[in-house]
């Protein structure tokens, strides 16, 4: 039986909306500089937004522990919206909002996933909060990776 995780990251920057937008969404160098990320690799391209490419993230998770998942693009909106479903090592959806309001820029990532591997399952009773810690660390360490990136401080306020 796959255990269900949902998780809402929530960050803020003065960085303009395009910016922030273009290195979310250009996720083939998360890796250059998401430090969390050993791989992103593009398996199918899409249509000229993107709609219908998949691409295999691979990450290692402050315990150490790999984790590998593809990721098809459903759904594009300029500076607004990035969607798309999880298959692989996590099955689920992922979604990415943008917001502007008051001169500042606020990312929303929404993570709905389960796992599939059948030993995350069998051990989630005791392994749970392992789990959600690493994923707090990995989207914790991508807000300050995102300010390295952007030259503007990202503040998480999940």
């Amino acid at each position: 039986m796959a255990i269900e995780y949902s998780f809402t990251t929530k960050w803020e920057t003065t960085a303009p909306v395009a910016d922030a937008w273009e290195a979310i969404r250009n996720s083939l160098d998360w890796p250059l500089w998401w430090k969390s990320f050993v791989s992103v690799t593009e398996t199918k391209g899409g249509d000229d937004r993107g709609i219908g490419s998949i691409r295999t993230y691979t990450l290692k998770s402050p315990t150490g522990y790999k984790l590998s998942f593809d990721m098809l693009l459903t759904d594009r909106v300029d500076h607004k919206l990035l969607s798309g479903k999880a298959t692989g090592e996590l099955a689920g959806t992922g979604t990415w909002h943008f917001n502007v309001r008051d001169n500042k820029t606020y990312i929303e990532c929404k993570w709905n996933v389960a796992t599939t591997k059948a030993w995350m399952n069998m051990l989630a009773f005791i392994l749970r909060p392992a789990f959600e810690y690493n994923h707090r660390m990995v989207m914790k360490k991508g807000a300050k990776y995102l300010e390295g990136k952007l030259g503007m401080p990202v503040n998480d306020i999940s």
